[in-house]
């Protein structure tokens, strides 16, 4: 798969890696499979990889009167729900 000079151009960073065989053999497989470089494959799970790690850790700030607000909903008892407490009381199909 060939990478347009535009393309190219717009990449000015390099990162290099080593990698055991069996795992570039694998990462081969799988961005072949997609249609995409090795690259391309990599970096975009990466990339993919790093955003989720980030969402996972992502910090809030509030004020005093919304962090008053958050407590009270964090001390109060949910609602009834009969659906959930259905399911959390009974076996799964499969145990």
């Amino acid at each position: 798969m060939k990478v347009s000079k535009v393309e190219k151009n717009k990449r000015s960073e390099t990162i290099n890696l080593r990698i055991e065989s069996s795992h570039k053999d694998l990462i081969d497989l799988a961005a072949n499979v997609t249609g995409k470089t090795r690259s391309a494959f990599m970096l975009d799970a990466a990339y993919q990889k790093a955003q989720e790690t980030l969402l996972d850790r992502r910090l809030f700030y509030l004020d005093e009167k919304q962090w008053e607000t958050f407590n009270q909903l964090l001390e109060t008892s949910p609602a009834d729900n009969e659906q959930l407490s259905h399911l959390l009381n009974h076996k799964a199909p499969w145990e």
